[in-house]
């Protein structure tokens, strides 16, 4: 058996934080997520933190899962149930409702 070719990897390039906050046409930042998913295999944990822009509520979510649609189901699940976000779903309809 041959050993591997060695493999030069190219950093890859990446936009600064405001080049995402000012793109146009872009609506204005209301919450920020962050979420870090590990696996063995066997099963997988996502954890991670929401914060809601203008209160600067923050909130920890977990999920667990033994697929991914068992995964995102839990992480949407974990989601839902934080006070930032139902409120910030109750605004959007009362929104769109008046319209």
């Amino acid at each position: 058996m041959s050993d591997p070719p060695d493999v030069e990897l190219e950093p890859k390039q990446t936009r600064p934080v405001e080049a995402l906050t000012t793109a146009p046409d872009d609506p204005p930042v209301v919450a920020r997520m962050i979420v870090e998913i590990r696996s063995d295999g066997t099963r997988t944990i996502a954890r991670g933190a929401m914060e809601d822009v203008h209160s600067g509520e923050r909130v920890a979510l977990e999920a667990h899962g033994t697929t991914p649609v068992a995964l995102a189901a839990s992480l949407a699940r974990s989601m839902l149930t934080a006070p930032m976000l139902a409120r910030q779903a109750v605004r959007a309809w009362l929104t769109a409702r008046k319209r």
